[in-house]
């Protein structure tokens, strides 16, 4: 398991450029929800603009995480036309449908086909879903054989339990993936603790440090979505308000 020297030079220059312009914080992760540019059941965009935005960013990381991208007809195309931009991508999936689509994708140095697994809370547990969990390890190891790199995705829970997250690091070095990850699920105390521990698992020390900013990436991002969510849902309830103040 090996840090591509490719991006850890494209961080090292993102990090730079921030310093000299002044910049607070670099840019280095894109987040980005599939259904916000591709249309379900659709091939088309939701939007050009948007999608030339996400060419446009600075940032070398795209993710994309949210809702199951592999649903979204024009993911394949859409990936591509990222990666020739030069950026890495990391696409988050359940894996489930990955088998099946893997034939739309073309192998490169800048894809990581990631899929997610939630650590479970004892090391008797089952998978929550025993069919999507086994559809994601044949989906591994189709794209591995089709010589995609691979990654997991390991989120990290308040019930998360240590003896069961290092028996499933023993598990995921036998698929012989090319990166894990693992991240905490929530903001919460217990949460942040379990997922410090979980990192000290990854064998690759590059792999852990991008584990730790991926971490607060996604949190962040995930807060100025609630904020977002929030600030959208008070305007819409206030809108039939004053619409019914105007009838009276």
């Amino acid at each position: 398991m090996r840090f591509p020297a490719l991006l850890s030079a494209k961080l090292a220059k993102a990090r730079l450029a921030a310093l000299f312009s002044g910049a607070h914080r670099a840019p280095l992760i894109d987040f980005i929800d599939a259904a916000e540019v591709l249309h379900p059941g659709s091939a088309h965009p939701v939007s050009h603009e948007k999608i030339q935005g996400i060419l446009d960013s600075s940032a070398p990381i795209l993710w994309i995480g949210g809702s199951e991208p592999l649903e979204h007809p024009g993911i394949a195309h859409f990936i591509q036309a990222i990666a020739q931009s030069g950026r890495f991508i990391f696409l988050g999936t359940r894996g489930d449908l990955l088998r099946r689509r893997i034939h739309e994708f073309q192998p490169t140095p800048r894809l990581f086909l990631t899929t997610r697994f939630d650590a479970a809370p004892s090391v008797s547990s089952e998978p929550r879903n025993p069919a999507t969990f086994e559809l994601a390890l044949e989906g591994i190891r189709a794209a591995r054989l089709s010589g995609f790199f691979t990654a997991a995705h390991v989120l990290v829970r308040e019930d998360s339990n240590p003896s069961s997250i290092h028996d499933f690091a023993s598990f995921l070095s036998g698929l012989d993936l090319d990166a894990w990850l693992m991240t905490s699920a929530t903001s919460s105390h217990a949460a942040l603790q379990n997922a410090g521990e979980a990192r000290a698992l990854i064998p690759n020390s590059q792999w852990r440090r991008f584990s730790e900013h991926l971490e607060r990436e996604l949190l962040s991002a995930s807060k100025r979505n609630a904020i977002a969510n929030a600030s959208l849902n008070e305007k819409q309830s206030a809108h039939p308000r004053e619409e019914s103040a105007r009838v009276a």
